[in-house]
């Protein structure tokens, strides 16, 4: 609660999105019900790192329906991506048919997630 009427906490969201705080909006679904329960994490190297190559493997992985997060890295990797897959099978699947197969891939490394511990939404507005 944040002790506000209806109209007064309108305006306070309109100026949050008129100040580009807020970006938009969307349902969170059930990974489990949505029939992808299992989180995997995969760091991927690519052959080369420039600016040509890595356009090309992000074109690409945002076309992967399963990617729901990608990151350009620094450290060992070059990419931290997460997926979400039905099983096992699932993920042999989207890695022998999309993940090896993306532009400039050298090295897959791939791990399962046993459970998700925190999995927060809002982020620390101080």
């Amino acid at each position: 609660r944040v002790n506000l009427s209806e109209s007064a906490s309108l305006r306070r969201v309109r100026a949050l999105e008129e100040a580009g705080l807020i970006e938009g909006y969307t349902a969170l679904l059930s990974q489990l019900k949505a029939g992808c329960p299992v989180n995997v994490f995969i760091n991927i190297t690519l052959e080369r790192q420039d600016e040509t190559d890595l356009r090309r493997f992000e074109d690409a992985v945002r076309k992967i329906p399963e990617v729901m997060e990608c990151y350009l890295m620094t450290g060992d990797y070059d990419y931290l991506v997460r997926v979400v897959v039905a099983d096992t099978a699932d993920f042999e699947r989207l890695h022998s048919k999309h993940l090896t197969r993306l532009p400039g891939v050298a090295r897959v490394h791939s791990s399962f997630a046993l459970r998700t511990v925190q999995k927060s939404r809002e982020l620390p507005i101080r």
